[in-house]
């Protein structure tokens, strides 16, 4: 990655590291989060070669990176081109990030676990019911269907905890909140009046 050249592009860089530092949370490598750290601060649509003018790594390794980051959800491919080359974006919204990404992979769960959970109950309780099973294997398989049982309420709670997920219903507050709490740029402005002129504060330029 390129070396900060201004005191304001080390203190992005600084956040750009913690941004890759956490990428495995979401299946990407430490230079996949650090390729997303910079899309996301570029806020702008970029190339595959703008993109390893950043990162100086070689193109396959960069569309392999940028394979990865869209699987996840962080990273989406434009309809529209430049000069014939695909564009790509960065998902800057972190609370769509968060929902288009656990979304997916939550939901790949519950249809898997659930599945084999309705297809191995009904067999398992056949087994018990069955007068010829061993008692030893009967507690067994009482002891696993309990478990089962188990599992089964927890994704049913899944299930709705991503549906909830799914239709926004958890971001609602959150998001109202977050826009509370983004600076007035006119609060900013107002302080800048306030600032005082080195010039007129010294005492010497009031006689």
């Amino acid at each position: 990655m390129k070396e900060p050249s201004s005191p304001s592009e080390e203190l992005r860089s600084k956040v750009i590291d913690a941004i890759a530092q956490t990428m495995d949370l979401y299946g990407a490598n430490y230079s996949y989060g650090q390729l997303y750290g910079i899309m996301f601060f570029e806020d702008r649509p970029m190339t595959l070669e703008e993109m390893q003018e950043y990162m100086n790594m070689s193109k396959s390794s960069m569309s392999y990176a940028v394979r990865s980051l869209m699987e996840s959800r962080m990273v989406s491919k434009l309809d529209e081109k430049e000069e014939r080359k695909d564009l790509y974006v960065a998902e800057t919204d972190f609370f769509k990030a968060f929902q288009s990404f656990f979304t997916t992979k939550l939901q790949r769960e519950i249809d898997v676990m659930r599945q084999v959970i309705s297809e191995v109950s009904p067999q398992l309780s056949e087994i018990i019911l069955d007068i010829d099973t061993p008692e030893a294997e009967r507690q067994a398989g009482l002891k696993d269907l309990h478990k089962l049982r188990h599992a089964a309420n927890y994704y049913e709670w899944l299930q709705q905890f991503v549906d909830g997920l799914q239709n926004g219903t958890y971001f609602d507050d959150l998001k109202q909140r977050a826009v509370a709490l983004k600076p007035d740029s006119s609060k900013a402005d107002s302080l800048s009046t306030l600032t005082p002129d080195p010039h007129e504060a010294d005492p010497r330029n009031l006689h």
